[in-house]
């Protein structure tokens, strides 16, 4: 490899021959001896040609290659497609062979999808996406698809921590340290990689906090030796008395990681010497179910006899076990030379559980996870541990689906956000922020345009486009599948029509006064089935959005009102014959026997109506709906009619002001003995029951009619439009008091 020097030094060309013999010894039997020509080959072509560009932390691919494969076959036991596929890896990534064809054909379909793998995993850290987030690691699980890439990515990250010891790079390192301690350690203890584990978390705090890294390795050097001997002293008596007891154990004694004594130095405010379980003693028991509870505590008398127990160190976890299934007896006792020493005593039932068993240690270091993928994982360590021969081979097959049900994509910033599979583009643009949902009209998806109905797939960088001018549609629900964004769009297609009728109500009321016409809620709701529409907020938003003709709403209006009129009892004022009133003269008398006075205060004639009053005609004017005992004036129309109008009238001021010399004083004479129309408007809470009960406590009135009820839900609450017969103002008064008791109305107000 001559030409090779331009692109190894003297110390990594060395290396490589090196790792090199190493591997070939170690892949002897799993691969063929033209298949380990093939690679090496093309990793010596690759390098002559000097076609690999540095790693970020500026290592040479292929020796960082061969170290991770080397390391692999070190600490598990891989499969040639494993090892082949790390090597090949680096190349395929730079671009030196094509894609799938020759990839398949050179090295088969099993390394080529793991190398799709690990390509696609290291890609997306091209986003500069935050590793410490739920999501994040969500989306490199999914990605891996083959749980042996997450395999391989544990491995090649421990090797590349060993690497940058003292880089120059000291921000890169950290979050380096910080993606090995939040990602990659915690997924290498749930695979059961226990010692990968540890050397993650001890380098992780190395590189994060070297002075309390090197101050507690330090401490540890200084006292191995001693501690050794301490460990051995101290187990020898109990080992003796187990064994007198004829109980079939296993002991021995440990010193926690670096990374673990710091923890615990942080969790109890003390120094290395003052931690309790700097080092530990466990004694697992090989005993019959059965036996399993008396045999520990067994053990407890026999360690607590021989050494001073601390009493508020004891934790029982054997009587009530954990709610992770953790089963052990945990007791701190006074050792030799004034030390506190740990001792957990469990079975091997017991050990197995804690080691194994439903993911225990994961989720007691506070490190969230959902249950599907607790599950998922633990069978996969099992497999790792259990397996007699060929692990890697019985989980090559294995899937990684346990989140096929999200997709997890990213903004152009680097910001990664979770979704529901089948989410659209318009789903992300709801996601990121409500305004940029309700205006977006595209986007762009990995460089490419792409509509709102586009179906967003992992890893897609997403860009949203939007326009003032937009506005959320109907025909966006068929495209959301998520409940924010249908929930939404749902309101803002609410408001709209809300605003629509707004704009159509006002439309209609100023071309029927235009003409004249009185605007009458009653008459309303009479004429909107002739219009073919079930309740006003559709229609008059629909009259608001142009989509209908005004002229025929006028004309329908009208046809109500003129029916309305001959309708007896119907709602508003109706037209009366003329023996139903009169004006009457000085010192007459109504049927009631009470005096009606001719002339008001000022002289003036007074017009009295009611029962058995004779006269001309008039009738009720629909704009404020009179009853008997309201205060009301007659008002001479163009027609000849006297219409009688409330004083409080819409209208009144206006008509005063413009037509005062056609004002008739009027008043009710003693009785009048039939009911009148009155427009109730009512507000509360959108409940199915309330209707019922308003409905209930009208019917139970007395002289009391329900004659239309119209009602209209926005946001929660309801405003019911309500028409009912009332013989006088006293009676609606009492109505309408009723009516406020009912539970969920807000308010209770006559429509004028």
């Amino acid at each position: 490899m001559e030409n090779g020097q331009s692109y190894f030094t003297e110390a990594e060309l060395h290396e490589v021959r090196s790792l090199a013999r190493g591997l070939v010894r170690r892949l002897y039997g799993r691969m063929s001896g033209a298949e380990i020509r093939r690679l090496r080959g093309r990793l010596e072509a690759c390098a002559l040609s000097g076609g690999l560009n540095p790693t970020r932390f500026g290592l040479n691919p292929v020796v960082h290659s061969l170290r991770t494969a080397t390391e692999l076959c070190e600490s598990l036991s891989p499969d040639a497609s494993m090892a082949t596929a790390l090597l090949v890896a680096p190349i395929y990534s730079e671009g030196e062979m094509p894609e799938d064809d020759e990839l398949i054909g050179a090295w088969g379909e099993d390394t080529a999808g793991l190398v799709r793998g690990l390509r696609k995993v290291n890609s997306i850290y091209a986003h500069a996406a935050t590793v410490q987030s739920e999501n994040f690691r969500k989306l490199l699980l999914t990605f891996a698809e083959d749980i042996r890439v997450i395999i391989l990515m544990i491995v090649d990250r421990l090797v590349l921590m060993r690497a940058v010891n003292h880089h120059p790079d000291e921000r890169a390192v950290k979050e380096l340290a910080h993606e090995a301690s939040y990602l990659y350690a915690p997924l290498a203890h749930r695979l059961g990689l226990y010692s990968i584990k540890s050397q993650l978390e001890d380098m992780a705090l190395k590189y994060s906090n070297r002075e309390i890294f090197s101050t507690i390795a330090r401490q540890l050097n200084e006292t191995k030796t001693k501690r050794d001997k301490y460990i051995e002293a101290f187990i020898d008596p109990i080992r003796r008395r187990l064994k007198a007891e004829g109980l079939n154990f296993e002991i021995k004694g440990r010193t926690k990681s670096i990374s673990s004594i710091w923890n615990k130095m942080k969790k109890q405010h003390n120094s290395v010497e003052d931690i309790f379980d700097l080092f530990a003693i466990r004694v697992v028991l090989d005993v019959p179910p059965e036996r399993e509870k008396s045999a520990c505590w067994l053990v407890y008398s026999i360690v607590t006899d021989m050494y001073l127990p601390n009493p508020e160190r004891l934790k029982d976890w054997i009587s009530i076990p954990k709610s992770n299934g953790y089963e052990s007896l945990h007791i701190t006792v006074y050792g030799p030379d004034e030390r506190w020493v740990e001792v957990q005593i469990r079975t091997k039932r017991m050990d197995e559980i804690a080691e194994k068993g439903l993911a225990a240690h994961w989720k007691y270091k506070g490190i969230k996870s959902e249950s599907n993928l607790d599950t998922w994982m633990t069978n996969i360590r099992d497999i790792l541990e259990t397996a007699e021969t060929g692990p890697m081979e019985l989980i090559k097959n294995v899937k990684m689906d346990v989140y096929s049900r999200e997709v997890f994509v990213f903004t152009p910033k680097g910001d990664l956000y979770k979704l529901p599979q089948g989410a659209s583009l318009l789903d992300f643009a709801f996601n990121i922020h409500t305004k940029i949902g309700a205006q977006c009209v595209g986007g762009r998806v990995n460089g490419k345009n792409r509509k709102l109905n586009y179906k967003l797939n992992s890893g897609d960088t997403v860009e949203i486009f939007t326009s003032a001018q937009q506005e959320p549609n109907r025909d966006w629900l068929n495209i959301v599948v998520t409940s924010k964004a249908r929930n939404k769009i749902r309101a803002m297609l609410k408001e709209a029509e809300s605003k629509n009728a707004d704009i159509g109500k006002e439309l209609l009321q100023r071309r029927l006064k235009n003409r004249k016409i009185d605007f009458d809620e009653a008459t309303m709701s009479r004429t909107l089935p002739r219009l073919g529409y079930k309740n006003s907020i559709e229609f008059f938003s629909a009259l608001g959005k142009g989509d209908v003709d005004i002229n025929n709403v006028i004309e329908a209006y009208t046809a109500s009102a003129d029916n309305g009129q001959n309708t007896p009892g119907g709602e508003g004022a109706e037209r009366v014959s003329a023996s139903e009133f009169t004006m009457q003269t000085p010192a007459g008398t109504d049927s009631a026997g009470d005096q009606t006075t001719g002339k008001d205060g000022a002289g003036a004639d007074v017009l009295v109506i009611g029962e058995g009053i004779k006269g001309m005609s008039y009738k009720m004017a629909r704009c404020c709906n009179p009853i008997y005992g309201d205060d009301v004036f007659g008002f001479v129309s163009a027609e000849g009619v006297i219409k009688i109008h409330r004083t409080d009238c819409p209208n009144a001021a206006h008509i005063r002001e413009r037509y005062p010399y056609r004002l008739v004083p009027t008043r009710w004479s003693g009785k009048v003995g039939s009911q009148f129309a009155a427009t109730l408007r009512v507000v509360g809470k959108d409940d199915l029951g309330i209707v019922t009960n308003i409905s209930s406590i009208i019917n139970k009135e007395k002289n009391v009619t329900l004659r239309t009820i119209s009602i209209d839900s926005h946001d929660g609450l309801f405003q019911g439009i309500l028409v009912v017969g009332v013989e006088d103002t006293g009676a609606l008064n009492s109505l309408i008091k009723k009516i406020k008791t009912v539970k969920g109305v807000k308010d209770v107000q006559r429509s004028k």
